[in-house]
């Protein structure tokens, strides 16, 4: 019987993020032994209902480390527009694993796999101005992500 904390907080889904990506290089391995990345925030939408916009074109990137277990440690960094033309920051870090050897392997060769198949959990930050998205900048969020070939969506949950 699972009795729900009482201050066990709830989610409320505000946005999704969808984003192509671009222009991938790598470092391997570099000092430490792990393998770096750089992948570029080609262009993307920001749709839901409580924020709307787009991903500014080449405005950032993601520079995960891949670790020799195969987690990737993400650290993504780019820019939003809503629709009132009003800039935002966004800075995620999270992880993704696959949950088999194979899966892994068809992640590496972009091929589609299913939501199942893996782990790839965001906490964002964001750096809005004063005015109706500064609420942004004071809740706690979680992105669940899905990665299909040559992009990622995220679907972020303000936690209340």
């Amino acid at each position: 019987m699972d009795i729900e904390h009482p201050f066990q907080p709830r989610l409320e889904h505000a946005f999704t993020i969808g984003i192509e990506l671009a222009g991938i290089r790598w470092v391997t391995p570099t000092s430490r032994g792990e393998t770096r990345a750089a992948v570029y925030a080609a262009e993307g939408y920001v749709e839901g209902p409580l924020l709307k916009g787009k991903v500014v074109p080449m405005s950032g990137g993601d520079f995960p480390l891949v670790r020799p277990n195969g987690v990737i440690d993400f650290d993504a960094r780019y820019l939003l527009e809503a629709e009132d033309g009003a800039v935002i920051y966004l800075q995620n870090r999270g992880y993704r694993w696959a949950k088999t050897p194979e899966i892994a392997e068809k992640m590496a060769r972009n091929e589609d796999v299913g939501p199942d198949d893996y782990y790839m959990r965001v906490c964002p930050q964001f750096d809005a101005p004063e005015g109706p998205h500064e609420w942004l900048t004071r809740h706690v969020f979680v992105g669940v992500a899905e990665k299909i070939p040559g992009a990622n969506r995220i679907h972020y949950f303000v936690v209340r």
